[in-house]
């Protein structure tokens, strides 16, 4: 018999799962853009998940290989600065580099945007 361990911490509470499962299925155009891209160990053959529970947060797309999360922030960001640094304070604590992005960027330079994810995942002058 063999003892499998789920990708995830068992001890996350149901409502956390629960909304994670709810955003993989509406993503903004944005974040399929980038799930697309980043699927399947396409950069860096890098192991992305998307709508990664962590702590008491969710992280849009995070490598655990790397300890890197990518996070695409639409206009309700704008508003919310205080949270997302508050938020981005804890991930690098829990030793988690965070790249953020704009929905506009990912959309209009993505080539851009996917350089700089690149090299955080190489390793290349990138202190997230």
């Amino acid at each position: 018999m063999s003892s499998l361990t789920p990708h995830h911490p068992s001890a996350l509470p149901e409502d956390l799962l629960r909304f994670a499962r709810e955003m993989r299925t509406g993503m903004t155009d944005a974040e399929a853009l980038m799930w697309k891209l980043l699927r399947n160990r396409r950069v860096a053959d890098a192991k992305f998940r998307r709508q990664h529970p962590m702590g008491r947060f969710i992280l849009d797309f995070y490598c655990d290989e790397k300890k890197l999360a990518v996070e695409i922030d639409g206009g309700q960001h704008a508003d919310a600065v205080d949270y997302d640094q508050a938020r981005d304070a804890w991930l690098r604590q829990s030793g988690v580099r965070v790249l953020r992005f704009w929905n506009n960027q990912v959309l209009t330079e993505t080539e851009a945007v996917m350089e700089v994810i690149y090299a955080a995942l190489v390793g290349e002058g990138c202190s997230g």
